[in-house]
């Protein structure tokens, strides 16, 4: 059995993902990547069983480092205001420093993987992404309890909450708005952004 090289391993992840993300699941294969990675075909299966193995690997590995910075400084019983700016701030700054991982995980959102990381999501503790749901439901529970935001189904809330900075997110990695003018997120748009969802979150 050929020794494993934590180096070639950490170049054929991130290869994975730019792949995936210029051509898609359905244009990712084996051989497209030992060719991207200057590597035998068979290079990969020394550390993936096969393909679904090393997406299913990629996702958990990236997902459980998204969750440890989105997750960093953030206090369930801190106010509305601040945990909500604590969370944007640490989102903002984890989709600036990587780039690639917000389509990617896009990708993955959009695949019939999706299932496979919800089930893990509710059915498994402590898997994938646990910590991060069970922090922001507790916060999500103690702004309402204090009277800070009315009680509404968590699609409402993680719509308010979140959809506006993804958005200006996606439109900064594209480099265009909606209208396909050239586009550049700046943290006075960014704040702008943010005062307007907590007015609408706020009770």
């Amino acid at each position: 059995m050929r020794n494993r090289d934590p180096h070639k391993e950490h170049i054929i992840k991130q290869k994975a993902i730019e792949i995936i993300v210029k051509d898609g699941l359905d244009g990712f294969t084996i051989n497209k990547l030992a060719k991207a990675c200057n590597i035998s075909v068979g290079t990969p299966y020394v550390y993936y069983k096969d393909k679904d193995d090393l997406i299913v690997q990629l996702v958990i590995e990236e997902g459980n480092k998204m969750e440890a910075l989105i997750n960093e400084g953030f206090d369930p019983n801190s106010s509305l205001e601040e945990g909500l700016r604590v969370q944007w701030t640490n989102r903002y700054h984890y989709a600036i420093k990587n780039p690639l991982l917000m389509p990617f995980f896009e990708q993955i959102n959009n695949s019939h993987y999706s299932q496979q990381f919800v089930k893990m999501f509710n059915e498994k503790p402590g898997l994938f992404m646990s910590k991060f749901k069970n922090n922001l439901l507790e916060f999500i529970s103690n702004t309402v309890q204090r009277g800070e935001i009315e009680e509404a189904p968590f699609e409402i809330y993680w719509s308010i909450a979140f959809a506006p900075l993804n958005t200006l997110l996606r439109f900064h990695q594209q480099g265009k708005n909606v209208n396909g003018l050239p586009f550049v997120l700046t943290d006075e748009i960014l704040w702008s952004t943010f005062a307007k969802v907590y007015k609408a979150l706020k009770k």
